[in-house]
C-alpha cells in the first residue's frame, strides 16, 4: 500500500479560487510570476469561500515593492464583530527580489504593466499568478474574437460531421 487512504490530492481546477478572464482579453501577458499576498484570517476565510473579484484589480511596484490594489473579498456574514474589514485594501505581494526587479525595470522603462491573472491554492497557501503584460490595441481584440469564433465553428462542424 503505497497511497495514504482519505489523502487525495486536489486537482488543478479545485485549486483555483478566481480567474481574471478580462486580463487575456485586454493585454499580451509575456511573463508570468507567482506572487504571495500577506491576507488578514478574515480574508482566508472568504477565499475557502470563493468570494473574491479580481476583475478590476491591478498590481502597482513602488519602492521595490509590489502591490494589489482593487481586488475585493467581501467578508462573510459571520465574520467576528471585533475586526472592522475593508474589502478593497491595498494588499502587499510577496516576490523574490530579482523577480521585483525585473518588474520594476519593464514597468518603467519598456511600457509594460503588471495584472493579475489568477489566484490559487498552492500547499496550502493562496497564491497570485501576475502576468506582464503589454495592452492590446482595439484591432487585436477583434482579431483575438474573430479567431474564438472561428475555433468554435470548427469544432460544431467537426461534431456534426463525426457524429
Amino acid at each position: 500500500m503505497s497511497k495514504k487512504a482519505g489523502k487525495k490530492k486536489p486537482d488543478g481546477d479545485s485549486a483555483t479560487i478566481a480567474v481574471n478572464r478580462r486580463a487575456r482579453f485586454e493585454y499580451f501577458v509575456e511573463e508570468r510570476f507567482e506572487a504571495g499576498l500577506v491576507l488578514h484570517g478574515w480574508e482566508v476565510k472568504s477565499l475557502r469561500a470563493g468570494r473574491i473579484n479580481l476583475t478590476e484589480a491591478y498590481v502597482l511596484v513602488r519602492n521595490g515593492e509590489a502591490f494589489l490594489i482593487g481586488c475585493n473579498i467581501p467578508p462573510l456574514p459571520t465574520a467576528s464583530t471585533h475586526v472592522n474589514p475593508d474589502p478593497t485594501r491595498t494588499r502587499k505581494l510577496l516576490l523574490h527580489q530579482k523577480e521585483l526587479a525585473k518588474l520594476v525595470g519593464a514597468t518603467e522603462q519598456r511600457g509594460y504593466t503588471v495584472v493579475p491573472l489568477d489566484l490559487h491554492w498552492s500547499r496550502g497557501k493562496a497564491k497570485l499568478s501576475i502576468g506582464l503584460a503589454k495592452g492590446k490595441k482595439q484591432h487585436d481584440k477583434r482579431a483575438d474574437k474573430k479567431e474564438r469564433d472561428w475555433q468554435r465553428e470548427k469544432e460544431r462542424l467537426l461534431k456534426h460531421r463525426v457524429g
